[in-house]
């Protein structure tokens, strides 16, 4: 079962990326990956199912592995 879909779901994507890298702005790169780490955590703690973070792990390493 898959929990899923790669159609568009973000309100306003260029708008979220802009600002997800100023987040970045300024910041060592160590920071910058505790920032991500943090950012995932946090996103990982709204999905709240194991199943889905698993399945979310999944696709983000097989598309790490693919390309």
């Amino acid at each position: 079962m898959s929990y899923f879909f790669t159609d568009q779901n973000i309100e306003a994507p260029d708008d979220f990326y802009e600002m997800l890298i100023n987040a970045h702005d300024g910041l060592s790169n160590s920071d910058s990956r505790l920032l991500n780490a943090n950012l995932i955590l946090l996103l990982a703690n709204q999905v709240g199912k194991v199943e889905i973070l698993e399945e979310a792990i999944s696709l983000a390493r097989k598309s790490v592995i693919e390309r």
